[in-house]
């Protein structure tokens, strides 16, 4: 029998030992961190003494609490993880955690920026070297926040107009090889060529002066500070990575083509997509064009 501090402990491990990213540790760890704390006040401490009830009166606090449906979903994805952890690693026969249910979630509209939107942002960043860099990379490839923080310079393949970016393989997601369009290209180039500090053992490619990777909080309000200056309302980092999906399929980009590019797990989150776009009657593209 193991302890719940042991079994959080563990998990957390084990996730680093995949290669998952900072940010997706600090969330698994504060989410079963909070459950942890919740048993052990209601005096379990044993991994076997959880029961389903257990877990749906956790989830019931968060809502009294006034978490949103989104959020106690989230931390319900994260309980699912945690015990199928538990189960492969052999200390639990039963996963009661397979029959807790999801809340109801609002699937809202993407936010996805007009032209004009994204070339104020463009243009508000500027002559900030390294932010235009990272603003393009997020336009013109669609990765995630978490992906371009952890961008090694070895993953870069750039050549004169074009390049590629590996994002290596997570517990989570495959591996995929993203094409670089000539406005990522130049804008990577210029950060290397005269912002990127000149610092032999720092790998990633977005770092600060002192050669430490740039945090995806860092980023995260970066960004942010960007968009109101460029006054673009109601935006957030991850809508530049929308922006790239529902701009490449207006265009007539092939869907399969933009679903592996942007990684998505099933077709049909891709497919969600056209419902907000008007897509023109062209002949299918397999390739990125520039935003």
């Amino acid at each position: 029998m193991i302890k719940l501090d042991l079994a959080h402990k563990n998990f957390i491990q084990q996730l680093e030992d995949q290669g998952r990213s900072k940010s997706t540790l600090i969330a698994y760890g504060k989410d079963i961190e909070q459950l942890v704390d919740h048993l052990q006040k209601k005096g379990i401490n044993i991994i076997t003494d959880i029961e389903l009830g257990h877990l749906e009166e956790f989830m019931k606090k968060l809502a009294n609490e006034n978490y949103t449906p989104k959020s106690i979903s989230r931390k319900t994805n994260s309980t699912k993880t945690f015990f199928r952890f538990l189960k492969e690693a052999g200390h639990i026969v039963d996963n009661v955690a397979d029959f807790l249910k999801h809340p109801k979630v609002e699937i809202k509209a993407p936010r996805i920026l007009t032209k004009l939107e994204y070339r104020a942002l463009r243009d508000a960043a500027r002559d900030d070297v390294r932010t235009f860099a990272i603003i393009e990379v997020l336009l013109q490839t669609g990765v995630t926040i978490s992906e371009l923080a952890d961008i090694n310079v070895s993953d870069l393949q750039v050549e004169k107009e074009t390049g590629s970016l590996s994002i290596p393989k997570k517990s989570s997601k495959d591996g995929r090889t993203i094409p670089l369009n000539k406005a990522a290209v130049e804008a990577v180039k210029k950060y290397l060529d005269q912002e990127r500090p000149r610092i032999d053992d720092s790998r990633h490619l977005f770092i600060t002066k002192t050669g430490k990777p740039l945090l995806v909080r860092n980023i995260r309000s970066t960004m942010e500070r960007y968009f109101k200056l460029a006054g673009v309302e109601k935006a957030k980092v991850n809508d530049l990575r929308h922006t790239f999906v529902a701009h490449h399929l207006s265009q007539g980009t092939n869907l399969l083509f933009i679903s592996k590019i942007a990684g998505h797990k099933r077709i049909s989150t891709t497919e969600r997509y056209l419902q907000y776009i008007e897509r023109v009657e062209v002949e299918e593209k397999t390739e990125l064009g520039v935003l």
